[in-house]
């Protein structure tokens, strides 16, 4: 893993950009840390002040100095998208070297439920949850349901190159030396889909943070957890444009592009490495 790492942080731009976009936004995020008062008190400092060296973003309408909310905003949204990540590659992982190795029956009834969880309506089912939980909808049970939705796509993608593998050399002899199907699965097989799993785990976690962000902005989420959802949510509802705190879209606006921005590179560059071909015309023309 370090040397598909090192590979890509040498001979690809895109992943470096990828990494730093990612990095600096990951250590704002931790900078809540340190935070002087906790981010869901409000009228703490004076309201409505403009970015300055003493308010570096400003603060909003509620009384709180922005760069230590959004600080707080961003560490909650980046939790939640690695959970969901995290979630859905146990499921996704699980399902499609089974499903793969295995083959005849297993296949066809896990490929049965794939088909299923593909063809459900994500986001209405999503508000569908909100409406039945309400401010029982904590971060964890969002991020649970959206991991639990949010797997098909890449269990048969996995699922197809652990076809691939069934049928190789070293397969075969891992079988003929006594090794259990779990064992040949998680042992010889995963490292092969690990560049997929991370690929996947990245695109993952933008649909995931995008699907929050818009819940949130909408109101289908739990307003009390600052996230950057709820953060552009309050910001609308004291409608931060028409009064002139443009700064209290603005920031979080750019921050979560950038964040946007650097994933995705992480996940092209990720393709790109998987791809025998464009791997070595990347490096050959270094």
């Amino acid at each position: 893993m370090f040397a598909v790492i090192r590979d890509l942080t040498r001979y690809n731009i895109e992943f470096a950009i990828g990494c730093l976009l990612v990095g600096i936004i990951t250590l704002f995020a931790l900078a809540s840390f340190f935070a002087p008062v906790a981010p869901t008190m409000i009228y703490t400092v004076p309201p409505d002040m403009p970015p300055s060296m003493t308010y570096w973003f400003g603060t909003n309408s509620r009384g709180q100095d922005l760069f230590w909310q959004l600080s707080y905003a961003f560490r909650n949204t980046l939790t939640f998208g690695v959970l969901v990540a995290i979630i859905s590659r146990i499921i996704s992982i699980t399902v499609g070297l089974l499903a793969g190795y295995l083959g005849g029956w297993v296949d066809r009834v896990l490929m049965f439920f794939n088909d299923i969880f593909v063809s459900l309506p994500i986001f209405p089912l999503l508000i569908l949850v909100y409406f039945v939980l309400r401010s029982n909808l904590d971060m964890f049970t969002l991020a649970l349901i959206m991991g639990c939705l949010g797997w098909p796509f890449d269990a048969r993608l996995i699922r197809s190159v652990s076809l691939g593998l069934r049928h190789r050399e070293f397969t075969r002899h891992a079988t003929f030396s006594g090794m259990s199907p779990r064992k040949i699965m998680f042992e010889e097989h995963l490292p092969y889909v690990m560049p997929i799993v991370l690929s996947t785990a990245i695109a993952n976690m933008i649909w995931s943070i995008g699907m929050e962000v818009t819940l949130a902005v909408l109101g289908f989420t739990n307003l009390n957890i600052p996230t950057v959802g709820t953060t552009l949510y309050w910001a609308n509802n004291h409608s931060a444009m028409i009064v002139g705190v443009w700064w209290w879209i603005l920031i979080p606006v750019v921050l979560i592009v950038a964040l946007f921005i650097g994933l995705f590179l992480l996940t092209v560059s990720l393709n790109e490495y998987i791809d025998p071909r464009s791997r070595l015309r990347r490096m050959g023309g270094a």
